[in-house]
């Protein structure tokens, strides 16, 4: 009987040591998907052109082309610029924009899946990650709760720009 306690614990330490890990590896996430009546590529092209991001009051500038190691900037009012870097772009798949923070890291993952040939299924993942991360999980959360609303609008700008390209075109 003994053994069968130790073998409970280790296991049950094993099980801790784990959830630990995982609470390092993503402290807070946030996935919502939907698809939207445009092809990948327009969603891409559309998604990657940073003239198209529309979040106010935020404003963005990109240091370059949309390629992995351009610097970007998210400004604010009255908040010091948020800096953030293209990471793991997979034209036409998926991108990453990763912000360092103060001992923890916040990334979008956004990734494009062809549904058919005019439907395409956009998932953007917002994860917090680090030691440091719940110094910034309740922020984090309040300011990305309204994800979906922002996704929303996003098919829809799409949608709107295909519709006017397919008019002039």
């Amino acid at each position: 009987m003994r053994q069968l306690d130790e073998v409970v614990a280790a296991r049950a330490h094993r099980l801790d040591s784990r959830h630990r890990v995982m609470q390092e590896i993503a402290y807070y996430q946030l996935e919502h998907a939907l698809e939207v009546q445009v092809s990948c590529t327009f969603a891409w092209k559309w998604q990657t052109d940073i003239r198209n991001w529309d979040d106010p009051p935020a404003q963005f500038r990109l240091e370059g082309p949309f390629a992995e190691g351009t610097w970007g900037t998210t400004l604010l009012p009255g908040q010091e610029p948020l800096r953030w870097e293209v990471r793991e772009v997979r034209p036409e798949q998926s991108f990453i924009l990763a912000m360092p923070l103060d001992g923890a890291a916040l990334s979008f993952e956004w990734r494009f899946d062809v549904v058919s040939d005019r439907r395409t299924r956009i998932t953007q993942r917002i994860v917090l990650t680090g030691d440091n991360s719940a110094a910034y999980g309740a922020q984090v959360q309040r300011g990305f709760e309204s994800t979906l609303a922002c996704m929303e609008r996003i098919a829809t700008a799409m949608e709107a720009a295909l519709a006017s390209a397919t008019r002039a075109g």
